[in-house]
């Protein structure tokens, strides 16, 4: 401590305490408690909630106001408020990531002569920019993090910053296959195969260059996919002897050696899609789940949804705690994108938290 500074101590009183405590109580207690909101828009009868962030969350969907094509979606936290992303020109489209204010995705028409290109939107259809890179076929886009976006081109992971010239080819040296799943802003991670893997998919770990790539293939798993990275967690899944050939979900941190198998006892099998850093999401026998670092730590978010759902699966959590996925209906057999949100939400608790002081300091005055 330097001279001529020092901390003050601040006392909390007894009531006050009190109510802080139980404010955080309640929200570990109601945290394994959810609602769940059916972001299905009007006129669509299939549609995937496949990313979220703070109030935003994207995937896609098709039905009569699609010509029964599937179109690019973002909402914000209701059905009602859902926006079309589809450009025109686009026959199809998907949106499969947003950072709170930009979203990712691909779609081809005849925009693109019929192949499909990588896009990031600035909340609109005709936002649109297309991160297509010259030379090549194909290009998907699939993460969002700051201004970063990661996908894939050809067959070869791709690391862009809002626009097309100025990607990063990040497949590294004995790696012919590979793709860019997610990224934090920092790192990127994905999958990929060649000889460095002894040509078996294994998940991958890149800090922004292709000589960065880790590879986080666990020992006794011969397949191995990171879909997911946050802080310092990634998230993915992989199958192998030391699983009997089912797929398991799994967490690392930053290393193979880090893994631990998510996959919950009495499961067949499970795989993990997202994280926000300290919670892991995903699925396992049809039901969408939610972890807290380890296998015995899941909570079954199926039981959430209302009568009628035959399946669902959790494909991200943000920072919140909010959760999106899908759930398939049993009479028709389609999805239905699906957000999930705590009760009482995070926000909520954190206000009666700030409130408490704000009256305590009231009462002094």
């Amino acid at each position: 401590m330097r001279e001529g500074t020092h901390l003050k101590s601040v006392v909390i009183p007894a009531f006050l305490a009190a109510m802080v405590l139980s404010a955080t109580v309640t929200s570990q207690a109601l945290g394994v408690t959810y609602k769940a909101i059916d972001l299905t828009p009007s006129g669509f009868t299939n549609a995937v909630a496949a990313n979220n962030s703070g109030t935003q969350q994207v995937g896609w969907g098709y039905g009569s106001a699609t010509g029964n094509n599937d179109h690019a979606l973002l909402w914000n936290g209701t059905a009602a408020s859902c926006i079309d992303l589809n450009p025109g020109g686009f026959t199809m489209s998907f949106a499969s990531s947003t950072n709170g204010t930009q979203q990712v995705g691909s779609g081809y028409g005849s925009a693109t002569g019929g192949n499909d290109h990588a896009l990031l939107w600035n909340g609109s259809a005709d936002s649109y920019i297309d991160l297509h890179p010259t030379g090549f076929t194909n290009s998907y886009a699939c993460g969002i993090s700051g201004n970063q976006q990661v996908g894939y081109g050809d067959g070869q992971a791709l690391l862009w910053n809002g626009s097309a010239t100025n990607y990063i080819n990040l497949s590294p040296k004995g790696i012919d296959f590979s793709l860019a799943i997610a990224t934090n802003g920092t790192q990127q991670v994905g999958q990929g195969s060649g000889s460095a893997t002894g040509n078996m998919q294994h998940a991958l770990l890149w800090s922004g260059t292709a000589a960065s790539c880790v590879d986080l293939n666990p020992s006794g798993f011969g397949v191995s996919s990171a879909q997911a990275i946050s802080g310092n967690q990634q998230v993915g899944y992989g199958w192998g002897s030391v699983t009997g050939g089912a797929e398991h979900a799994l967490l690392w941190n930053g290393t193979a050696a880090s893994c631990v198998d998510l996959n919950p006892s009495g499961f067949d099998e499970s795989s993990a899609a997202g994280t926000n850093g300290t919670q892991q999401v995903g699925c396992g026998d049809g039901h969408a789940l939610l972890w807290n670092g380890s296998a015995d730590s899941f909570i079954d978010l199926h039981q959430f949804l209302p009568v009628g759902f035959s399946g669902s699966c959790a494909e991200n959590i943000d920072v919140y705690g909010n959760i999106v996925g899908y759930a398939t209906d049993i009479s028709s057999g389609q999805n239905h994108a699906i957000l999930w949100q705590s009760v009482p939400e995070p926000a909520t608790i954190l206000l009666l938290g700030f409130g408490a002081v704000a009256l305590l300091r009231k009462r002094r005055k």
